[in-house]
């Protein structure tokens, strides 16, 4: 059974497929639209996807050997809320840290792996992530501890 619902899957779509036109018509975006934005800015590969609606049921899979935009989208912004909330506590200092080291958005990329990892473990074990486990996997990621 998958996570979301169709409809709950095309409509979370929708809101980047939106978002993006916005931006392109140079209209006045809300706060998520700017943030989903920034992030796609940042995505120049997915730029394309945006403009067809056929994504809103396309399915990623392993097997394609392509990532989910979405899901890689999704998991960017999650990284900058906890980086702007420095929720887990020392998120902000480690993200500072490996992005003075190579850059804000290849630290983003490395932080995300780490996130993803934990959200797998999470829903495999049936338990709420492990915020000591994925901090300390953060931790990792930089030359300095």
């Amino acid at each position: 059974m998958p996570f979301f619902h169709d409809e709950d899957r095309s409509g979370l779509r929708r809101m980047y497929l939106e978002a993006w036109r916005k931006h392109v018509e140079h209209r006045v975006l809300e706060p998520l639209e700017a943030q989903i934005v920034a992030v796609v800015v940042d995505h120049p590969e997915y730029h394309g996807l945006l403009g067809d609606d056929v994504v809103l049921s396309r399915d990623w899979t392993p097997e394609d050997g392509a990532t989910n935009p979405f899901l890689h989208m999704g998991l960017h912004l999650a990284i900058r809320e906890q980086v702007a909330t420095d929720r887990p506590a020392g998120i902000a200092a480690i993200h500072a840290r490996l992005s003075g080291e190579i850059g804000r958005h290849d630290a983003e990329h490395r932080m995300l792996e780490c996130l993803g990892a934990a959200l797998w473990e999470s829903q495999r074990s049936g338990r709420a992530p492990d915020e000591s486990a994925y901090l300390e996997a953060l931790r990792r990621l930089s030359g300095r501890r």
